[in-house]
């Protein structure tokens, strides 16, 4: 199978995917191995690929410039969330193919980022599309390049992504996430977290809106106040940290 990414940009997929455990830091999907900001550094600068760049933050997909194959990832997540009824939209999945990719020339490309959240009941999977106009199609396959990640693909386009389980992969960044399986209590506050990030709700934030700081100090509360499963409500803290401190005092 061959894909093509934004500018035609191709690849080819293989045999091999990722073995890697992505990091869910609720700003992005990682599936990296680099523990710091001086390896990730190094990382772009011993690999090919789209990174971001000062006042460019597309998608990052690094090669490795002998093999061509890719060894690494980093997928940022929209904040503008899809109304339930534009979600209930999403089309029937076809079953994941496991594959990893290998880029067809040696060169640097571009590939924008995805605008769209779709969200699954209970945020048990995430799918991030390029734009809405995707849900007008079926989904040709999905590529699963890593645990739980899946590159969506129409007419041999990349047209979105997905994460399945996110609660399982939540960590903060440059950290592996918890092996041992999330709490309900985490799963029930990723998604109050997540709908205080997206709108509508973040928009009531940014105006005020007594409601809207309700819920979101009532979510700091409960994370701090967590007992279990700790590591994961850390990173949850972290998530809507920037939230709390611009709008949780009004």
């Amino acid at each position: 199978m061959n894909l093509s990414f934004d500018g035609g940009w191709r690849v080819t997929v293989t045999d091999d995917p990722l073995r890697t455990t992505p990091r869910f830091t609720g700003h992005s999907v990682d599936i990296v191995r680099y523990t710091s900001a001086k390896e990730r550094e190094r990382f772009l600068s011993d690999t090919f690929g789209s990174q971001d760049r000062l006042w460019d933050s597309p998608e990052v997909l690094r090669f490795d410039p002998v093999s061509r194959k890719l060894v690494g990832a980093e997928f940022q997540l929209p904040y503008v969330s899809a109304s339930a009824e534009t979600s209930v939209r999403v089309p029937v999945m076809p079953p994941v193919r496991p594959g990893g990719l290998q880029a067809d020339e040696a060169q640097d490309c571009r590939h924008e980022i995805c605008t769209v959240l779709c969200r699954a009941t209970g945020d048990t999977v995430l799918t991030c599309l390029r734009d809405l106009d995707v849900l007008d199609e079926p989904v040709d396959a999905c590529v699963g390049i890593a645990p739980d990640v899946a590159l969506l693909v129409q007419d041999s386009t990349v047209v979105g992504w997905r994460l399945t389980d996110p609660a399982r992969y939540l960590t903060a960044a440059y950290a592996d996430p918890d092996p041992s399986p999330p709490s309900p209590v985490t799963r029930r506050l990723l998604t109050e977290c997540l709908d205080l990030l997206t709108a509508p709700l973040v928009d009531d934030l940014v105006d005020g809106e007594p409601a809207a700081v309700a819920r979101l100090r009532a979510a700091d509360e409960a994370l701090r106040a967590q007992r279990e499963d700790r590591y994961r409500a850390d990173a949850l803290l972290s998530f809507i940290g920037t939230l709390v401190e611009d709008y949780g005092n009004r």
